[in-house]
Formats: structure tokens, sequence, C-alpha cells
């Protein structure tokens, strides 16, 4: 799967995320201007000792991002999606797409692919959820649907109790 984030601000949701994908072999693609330097000792530590098993990308802007990957199959995350992240059918290699933490995505670019969109239910009073708990709830259903290829699916017990 590929996470893409347009525009992070927070360098500990990036490093989460970071870690999500390479703990579940998720490709991650940072679309600039980013809210942080990439060398942000917050975004490192929060990333732990997992990026040497990060698959990382960078694109100057969204418009490249598109352009560069038009031909690949997306989902954009908001919070003003009629279509819930669950009655989607995930497939192998799709790009799972969110917006900064302030702002989401742009409402007219949601609304010219409103078929391609998805949301997280919540109460109606949460404007928004964590965008690395975000990140997490959608990934983790994908693989679900795809039975979790490739993923350790044995409980290991240490043998000191």
């Amino acid at each position: 799967m590929n996470i893409v984030l347009v525009e992070p601000e927070i360098p500990q949701n990036t490093g989460n995320i970071a870690r999500t994908c390479a703990a579940t072999d998720s490709s991650l693609h940072l679309v600039h201007p980013l809210g942080f330097s990439t060398e942000d000792k917050y975004l490192k530590r929060a990333g732990l000792d997992y990026w040497h098993l990060l698959d990382i990308n960078y694109y100057d802007n969204f418009e490249s991002f598109l352009e560069k990957k038009k031909d690949e199959r997306m989902f954009f995350a908001s919070t003003k999606s009629p279509h819930r992240y669950d009655q989607v059918d995930y497939k192998k290699g799709d790009y799972l797409v969110f917006g900064k933490e302030t702002a989401g995505l742009p409402e007219k670019f949601l609304k010219e692919r409103l078929d391609y969109t998805i949301r997280i239910p919540m109460i109606e009073e949460a404007r928004s959820l964590n965008l690395a708990n975000s990140v997490s709830i959608v990934l983790y259903e994908a693989y679900r649907q795809l039975d979790f290829p490739n993923f350790n699916q044995e409980a290991k017990f240490s043998n000191s109790v």
C-alpha cells in the first residue's frame, strides 16, 4: 500500500506514520511543502529505529505528485466524504491520500473526485481525528481486506515469564 501525506505540518505525526509504514511494508509519499525539516528530532524520535525499513518518496507539490501517479488508483481521506473508509474494496498498491492536519485536502479537489473520497465515522461534535491515527485506521482496514499479506501472523511469547 502507499500512504500519501500532502503538506504534513507536525513532525511527530509524520514520524509515527513513517513507523506504521515501515511496520506494514507500505511506501510513504511526502508532498511538499512540509511544515518541518526531515532532519527534525521529533520526526526521527517518533519513527524510532524503523527508518531503514522505510520506502520514502518526496514530491515538490501536490500537482507534481498527481501527474507522476495519474495512472494509480487513489482514495482521498476527508471528513466531508459520503463514503466510509470500510465500504471500499482496496487493492494491493492503492494510494491512500491524506491532507495536512489543519486543513485537509482542498474541498474543490475533493468534490471533483467524490467517488474516491473516504471518511472515518465519528461523533458530529468532533472535528477530526489525529492524522497518524487516521492513517493507521484506514491502512489496517485495507490490509485486513487483503488478509495481511506477508505480515507475521503468529503470536510469539518470550521464554521467560
